[in-house]
């Protein structure tokens, strides 16, 4: 049952990416509190390097599931048609790819938490409380 409920948070996962990027594409992001011009090189580089790792988990996550062919399904229900048929080895290397971006996502997740509170408890700006912010 957990490979089930891997695939559909998977696609919910990507589906909100996609609605994330379109919703930023649509909208301008507030502007980064920094004092240094490099830091929000890196806040901007970190951000972008995100969303791209999480594009990277659902495709790779995608492409596991229909490698012989099938829909992706998830407690046989039809999520996503097969696009492509992949060789055995295509399927290995896709499966690590997979696994260390997942692992770069959690680390880089990690440094950008770290950042967050050290923005909130070291600098005393807004940057961690303008996140829980819902404007209106």
């Amino acid at each position: 049952e957990l490979p089930e409920w891997h695939k559909l948070l998977g696609v919910i996962l990507g589906g909100l990416t996609l609605i994330r990027l379109v919703w930023i594409c649509l909208s301008r992001p507030p502007r980064v509190l920094s004092e240094h011009r490099w830091q929000a090189v890196l806040a901007k580089a970190v951000h972008g390097l995100l969303y791209l790792i999480l594009l990277l988990l659902a495709i790779s996550g995608y492409l596991i599931s229909t490698a012989k062919g099938t829909p992706l399904t998830s407690f046989d229900v039809q999520l996503l048609p097969a696009l492509m048929k992949l060789a055995p080895n295509q399927v290995d290397l896709i499966g690590l790819i997979h696994l260390w971006v997942a692992w770069v996502l959690v680390g880089l997740v990690s440094v950008h938490a770290l950042a967050a509170f050290k923005h909130h408890f070291i600098n005393h700006d807004q940057t961690l409380t303008r996140i829980f912010t819902i404007k209106g």
